[in-house]
């Protein structure tokens, strides 16, 4: 037959309930006077077991108080070491930050700098490409109001006005400079051709209209390298020397006048030495 643990209030009492019980009867009835000295050892027996069973359970509470403030510790140990992790973990991506954000500023700068030069660098090409061609303009303008002579390194070998009855008129209206046949013959200044071809006892001859409005003539040519209507510079080839027409031999004929018209004539080499040549 299997036996049944009571349970309710049939169920018997701890030890330590009844140690605890018991132990608080016996002060009762010690109190009243109902238990002598004589039962005294009994009873402190039972007390001293009540003691020992309190004692123990003192010490389970203990251990379980020293076990709770190891895993309290553990616990704080824990989490100071995840803060830690984590400040240092934050520390590391600011540090990262700034170092990305300072890597940042300086290709920024770079690029700035870097643009700067070169804008720099295009406005000092610009202001070079300025100069130069306002230099050249100044020189093609200089150049355009300059004059030559029209043999280059020549000399005058017959002087205006010299009196001979070769001249229809009975003295040279113009000055012969020395050149062999072919040498190159330049226009004095710049100008409009306004007659090319023969021109009688000229031979072939070229006549240009200057931007100051005078003219210039240029007879006994071999050859011609202008046409009527051409525009003219400064040291532009518009022939070559020789000896055609009313001509002794080869040289150039060169004259100066005030209009298109034969009798207007001036002085060539006042004329050309007016304008900077050294005739």
């Amino acid at each position: 037959m299997a036996f049944i643990r009571p349970t309710g209030k049939h169920r018997r009492p701890s030890r330590i309930t009844r140690t605890t019980a018991g132990a608080a009867g016996v002060a009762a009835l010690t109190t009243t006077g109902v238990i002598s000295g004589l039962a005294a050892p009994a009873l402190a027996a039972e007390g001293a077991s009540a003691d020992y069973a309190h004692a123990g359970l003192t010490q389970s509470i203990s251990v379980g108080d020293s076990l709770a403030g190891e895993i309290d510790a553990q616990a704080a140990a824990q989490k100071q070491a995840a803060d830690e992790a984590a400040a240092k973990e934050k520390a590391e991506a600011e540090a990262k930050a700034k170092a990305e954000e300072a890597k940042r500023k300086a290709a920024e700068a770079k690029r700035k700098a870097e643009a700067k030069a070169k804008a720099e660098a295009r406005a000092k090409a610009e202001k070079e490409r300025e100069t130069k061609e306002r230099a050249a303009r100044e020189a093609e303008r200089k150049r355009l109001g300059s004059y030559v002579s029209p043999i280059a390194g020549s000399y005058v070998s017959t002087g205006y006005k010299t009196g001979g009855a070769m001249w229809s008129s009975g003295s040279h209206t113009g000055v012969d400079f020395h050149a062999a046949s072919g040498t190159q013959v330049q226009a004095v200044a710049a100008g409009t051709v306004v007659e090319a071809g023969w021109g009688g006892a000229y031979g072939n001859n070229v006549v240009i209209r200057h931007n100051d409005g005078t003219y210039t003539q240029y007879g006994h040519m071999s050859s011609l390298s202008v046409t009527v209507g051409q525009a003219v510079t400064p040291g532009q080839q518009i022939g070559l020397s020789g000896s055609t027409g009313n001509s002794s031999g080869p040289h150039l004929h060169f004259e100066a006048r005030t209009g298109p018209d034969y009798g207007s004539d001036i002085d060539p080499v006042a004329y050309l030495r007016s304008h900077g040549v050294n005739v």
